[in-house]
């Protein structure tokens, strides 16, 4: 089986619970997946996954037309090609459902009897795009309003004949790993209208001080670094990361006590990774992309944003419920 869902961070997250879901009800499929060069190690963690097949959809679409750089963006198109029709699969999933993975779901080849699958309409709060019903041999209808894990999962259990488990597993080997006394505050995302006043995250951390709690400031970009770093100076003993890789931050995070974070990518890491978290939003998107735990991780709504006191409710109820049963 062949999973296609190349980006964004949070979206390849959100997609592992359906490939684990598929590993369940057939375990001895060879379940390959086709992602972004940048979400590949992440995408390599999931147990049920056999080959990653990275492309670089993103870069290539920018560099194709200037000229330093065609002839090495076609060389590195035909590579993927090659690389991604080296298996013929009796089953091809389209999980992104927008014209970049319609074009890599083209590219596949089948075997006699295999098919093509993909989402046969949008759903509330998710971009769709209509080229991924051409190629498919089969478009699955999905309930609109509908959470991103549940969205991915409904869709493969659809499309493949089995029923969607209570049970939720992201497939990530390093939930449950030795745990430090490290809170890491996930203050980076790429959209401003998603960020939490500094302010706040220096109260958080003081907080947590106070609970016996170091913080851990991960960043992914000069801002953020320089936001790291203005935190740890108020905020004794706290942690700057150095500039990781994803599969390094994973790592790091998976030793986490827990994690508070905004709406970004690596908070959704740590809900896969069964951390204590909470995750805030300024504007309620939280019942599609929010964790599903509401024991050990809670999101907090509000606007223009949420109150120092409503975020750090959240976590003492996440952070105490952390010895009880996951």
């Amino acid at each position: 089986m062949l999973i296609i869902k190349l980006s964004s961070l949070g979206d390849v997250v959100h997609a592992m619970p359906a490939v684990m879901d598929i590993q369940a009800a057939f375990p001895n499929a060879q379940i390959d997946w086709v992602v972004e060069r940048d979400f590949a190690p992440l995408a390599a963690r999931c147990a049920a996954v056999q080959r990653v097949i990275a492309c670089d959809l993103r870069r290539w679409r920018k560099s194709f037309f200037k000229t330093d750089t065609h002839l090495s963006t076609c060389a590195e198109w035909r590579a993927f090609k090659v690389e991604v029709q080296k298996e013929a699969y009796d089953v091809i999933l389209d999980l992104q459902g927008l014209t970049k993975s319609a074009l890599v779901v083209w590219l596949t080849r089948k075997t006699k009897g295999g098919k093509r699958y993909a989402l046969a309409n949008r759903t509330d709060g998710s971009a769709y795009e209509r080229p991924t019903r051409w190629v498919a041999d089969v478009a699955v209808p999905i309930t609109p309003h509908i959470h991103a894990v549940a969205r991915g999962r409904v869709m493969c259990a659809k499309a493949l004949g089995y029923d969607v488990s209570a049970h939720l597993n992201y497939g990530l080997g390093l939930a449950g790993a030795q745990r430090k006394p490290l809170v890491a505050l996930v203050h980076g995302t790429s959209r401003e209208d998603k960020e939490w006043p500094l302010a706040h995250w220096f109260d958080i951390g003081a907080r947590l001080k106070k609970m016996g709690l170091d913080v851990a400031l991960p960043h992914g970009n000069e801002a953020e670094h320089l936001r790291s770093t203005a935190l740890a100076e108020m905020l004794p003993g706290g942690v700057v990361w150095p500039r990781l890789s994803l599969d390094q931050l994973t790592t790091e995070m998976a030793q986490c006590t827990g994690v508070i974070g905004v709406d970004s990518g690596l908070s959704h890491i740590a809900v896969a990774l069964d951390l204590p978290h909470v995750q805030i939003y300024n504007f309620d998107t939280a019942w599609r992309t929010g964790p599903q735990d509401s024991a050990r991780q809670r999101s907090v709504v509000d606007c223009p944003t949420p109150t120092v006191d409503g975020v750090w409710d959240a976590w003492l109820a996440c952070f105490k419920s952390q010895s009880g049963p996951s």
